[in-house]
C-alpha cells in the first residue's frame, strides 16, 4: 500500500537543505504545500524565484497560491486515479506516523495540515509521501522521471485561530481556483468528509 512509516528518527528543529526554512518539531502543527515537478515553468522561474524571496510570509503564501492554481504544467493530479493514490496515502499513516487533520488535491499541488508526532521527522514523513505516490502515479500513467519538486513549504501553526483560518483556506482552495462552487463538492479535500459528518449530526 504505501512505503514504510518513518522510523523513531530525532528532529532537526529549524533546518534548510540550502533553499526553504523548515521547522521539524514533535507536536507542532504544520501546514505542508507540495507541488508537481513541472508547476513552475522552466520561463517562469525568475518569476518564482522573486515570490520565495518576499519578506512577507502572508503575502508570499498568497502570491504563490495565486501561482499554483493558475494551472502552470501537466496538472496529473486532476486525473481522478492519481488523487485517489495521493489521498490514500496520506490518509494510510494517519495516527502512527502524524494526526492529519486537513487536505486538499489540487491538480497540481498539494496542501496538508498534519500535528507532528515524536520520532517521525516532517522532512521524512513529506519524503515517504512523495516517494511512494510518484512511483504509483508514474505507474498509472505509463511514464518515467521526476514527478514531485523536491522542496516543500511548511508553515507551523500558532494557535487554534490560525488553526481554523487554516482549515478555512485550505478548503477554500478549490472555490478560489474557480473549480466548484462549494467546497465539500471537491472530492479529494477533507471538506467532503467534514460536510458528511455534519449532515449526520442532530
Amino acid at each position: 500500500m504505501s512505503t514504510p512509516c518513518p522510523g523513531q528518527r530525532s528532529h532537526k528543529v529549524w533546518y534548510s537543505r540550502g533553499y526553504l526554512p523548515h521547522l521539524d518539531e514533535p507536536g507542532l502543527v504544520q501546514g505542508i504545500t507540495y507541488r508537481l515537478y513541472d508547476s513552475m515553468p522552466a520561463e517562469r522561474r525568475a518569476e518564482w524565484e522573486a515570490l520565495l524571496q518576499m519578506q512577507n510570509l502572508k503575502a508570499q503564501q498568497q502570491r504563490i497560491e495565486t501561482y499554483l492554481n493558475s494551472g502552470y504544467g501537466s496538472c496529473w493530479l486532476r486525473d481522478a486515479r492519481i488523487a485517489e493514490v495521493v489521498q490514500d496515502n496520506l490518509l494510510h499513516f494517519d495516527a502512527q506516523c502524524y494526526h492529519l487533520l486537513a487536505w486538499v488535491i489540487m491538480p497540481n499541488h498539494v496542501h496538508v495540515l498534519i500535528e507532528t508526532r515524536q520520532g517521525h521527522p516532517l522532512p521524512e514523513v513529506v519524503h515517504s509521501w512523495k516517494s511512494y505516490t510518484a512511483n504509483r502515479a508514474n505507474q498509472v500513467l505509463g511514464r518515467a522521471g521526476p514527478f514531485w519538486h523536491r522542496e516543500y513549504f511548511d508553515r507551523y501553526i500558532r494557535d487554534e485561530r490560525h488553526l481554523e483560518q487554516a482549515v478555512l483556506y485550505l478548503h477554500g482552495n478549490p472555490v478560489t481556483a474557480g473549480l466548484v462552487e462549494r467546497a465539500e463538492d471537491w472530492p479529494f479535500s477533507s471538506a467532503r468528509w467534514v460536510a458528511a459528518l455534519d449532515a449526520t449530526l442532530p
